[in-house]
Order: C-alpha cells, then structure tokens, then sequence
C-alpha cells in the first residue's frame, strides 16, 4: 500500500496574511479552509483563502518541521520564495 505523500503550504487569506499549514490532501484542505467548519479558526475569519505556494514532504514530521521553518520567516521572506516557486504544483 502506497502512503499519501505530506505536503506542506501557504495560503492567501482575503485581507492578504498568509497561512502555513501540512495536508496530504491539497485540494480538500483548501476547500476545508474556504467552506467548511473544519478549516483553521485563522482562516475561516480570513475567507476565501487561495494556495499560494505547496511542496511536497516524506513524511508528516519532515512536514511538520517545514511548516515551523515556513511560520518563522518574515512576510518578505515568504513573499520571496512564493515568487520564485508560485503554487509548486
């Protein structure tokens, strides 16, 4: 049986903050983020939320150690590599 791949994330949120996240499931999470109660609290008071960056991770704790780098770079560092790397897809 093959595991899903983990991926690691950020969103736009509509007033512009970005949001880091990990998923196995890009698309679902998204969508969670935008219409269901099971978005993130941050993002469900920020609607609609689009991805902005992705990249895939071996595991869920290489993921989890992504996403914690991703929330500590400052907002130009973040902007930067959206830039070079767009949505990664």
């Amino acid at each position: 049986m093959c595991k899903s791949p983990w991926y690691v994330y950020l969103v736009r949120c509509r007033d512009g903050s970005l949001y880091a996240g990990i998923t196995t499931d890009l698309e679902r999470r998204v969508e969670e983020h935008n219409h269901s109660p099971k978005g993130a609290r941050y993002t469900r008071a920020r609607r609609p939320v689009i991805l902005v960056y992705s990249e895939a991770c071996g595991d869920r704790a290489a993921a989890s150690r992504r996403e914690h780098t991703l929330k500590r770079l400052s907002r130009k560092a973040k902007q930067a590599l959206i830039s070079r790397h767009g949505a990664g897809l």
